[in-house]
């Protein structure tokens, strides 16, 4: 179990905040053709990897002195043919908006011009799942399904 929940989940945010989203260092792939985001703060290490761009898979980690304590699943994909000019940023922008509530992915809700990001979630820490989608003017170009919890 997590120790001090507050503690990590306050890590958890910093983390996802400087790796992907913060556009991060890339660490040397840990598996071939991976993308690897590492951040390192006291007695916690996170590791975000995921493999592909357009449909990709991935998995985020988090270690307490050594010992895996927490992960998340996560495979996303666009719904349109090519992807929209601005969404990398875009979802960037939603995904430094984590919350300590639902430290998963984004915001119930972040819009930002033409875009929306919309997240929805059952579970806590613990066990979780989820799914997040973007639309474009209204048009759904991307989702993304997520689990996870802590690790015994």
């Amino acid at each position: 179990m997590i120790e001090n929940l507050p503690e990590f989940v306050q890590f958890l945010i910093e983390a996802k905040q400087k790796a992907y989203a913060g556009e991060g260092q890339h660490a040397a792939p840990s598996r071939p053709a991976s993308i690897d985001l590492p951040y390192q703060s006291g007695d916690y290490t996170y590791l975000d990897t995921y493999l592909g761009g357009f449909r990709f898979i991935g998995e985020e980690a988090v270690w307490h002195k050594g010992q895996p304590v927490w992960g998340m699943n996560y495979y996303g994909w666009m719904l349109v043919e090519a992807v929209p000019e601005g969404f990398g940023h875009f979802l960037k922008q939603a995904l430094l908006k984590v919350t300590a509530e639902a430290p998963y992915r984004g915001p119930a809700v972040f819009k930002d011009g033409d875009f929306e990001y919309r997240a929805s979630w059952d579970g806590m820490q613990e066990r979780f799942e989820g799914r997040e989608r973007i639309s474009l003017a209204g048009r759904p170009v991307y989702e993304l399904v997520f689990h996870g919890g802590t690790i015994i």
